[in-house]
C-alpha cells in the first residue's frame, strides 16, 4: 500500500487513454484533488475477486454489500479502481510502484487459498 497525492503527471499516465475526451479535466482535478491510498493486491484470482468487491462501475448501479454499492453515488467521481486485467494491473503498478513491490507470502496462506 502506498498513501500518496497523485500528480499531474501520474494522473496524465493513468488515464492516457482518457485524454480528449469531455470527462478527463474533471477526472484528473478530482484525482489529483486529495491523498489517494494506491494498493498492490494479489492472490488467485485477485482482479475478479477485488472487481466483485467493488461493485459495478457507477455506484447508483452497484450492488448493496459492495463499495461502491454502499460509499459511491457518482457518475463522475469513481470512488475506487481496480484493474480489468492482468495488463492494466502490470501497467498501472509501473505507474503508482515504480520501484516494484515487495514480494511476500502470508502465514496462513495454504489455509487461505486452495493448493493447486
Amino acid at each position: 500500500m502506498r498513501l500518496m497525492r497523485m500528480s499531474q503527471d501520474t494522473a496524465a499516465k493513468h488515464y492516457a487513454e482518457h485524454v480528449g475526451r469531455p470527462f478527463y479535466d474533471g477526472l484528473v482535478g478530482f484525482m489529483t484533488s486529495s491523498p489517494i491510498l494506491a494498493m498492490a493486491l494479489r492472490g488467485p484470482d485477485a482482479i475478479a475477486v477485488a472487481r466483485r468487491l467493488m461493485g459495478k462501475t457507477f455506484g447508483i448501479e452497484a450492488e448493496a454489500g459492495t463499495i461502491r454499492g454502499d460509499f459511491g453515488c457518482s457518475k463522475s467521481y469513481n470512488l475506487i479502481h481496480g484493474s480489468d486485467s492482468p495488463e492494466s494491473a502490470e501497467r498501472e503498478l509501473g505507474i503508482f510502484f515504480p520501484d516494484g513491490v515487495e514480494e511476500w507470502e502470508p502465514i496462513t496462506a495454504p489455509w487461505l487459498w486452495d493448493a493447486e
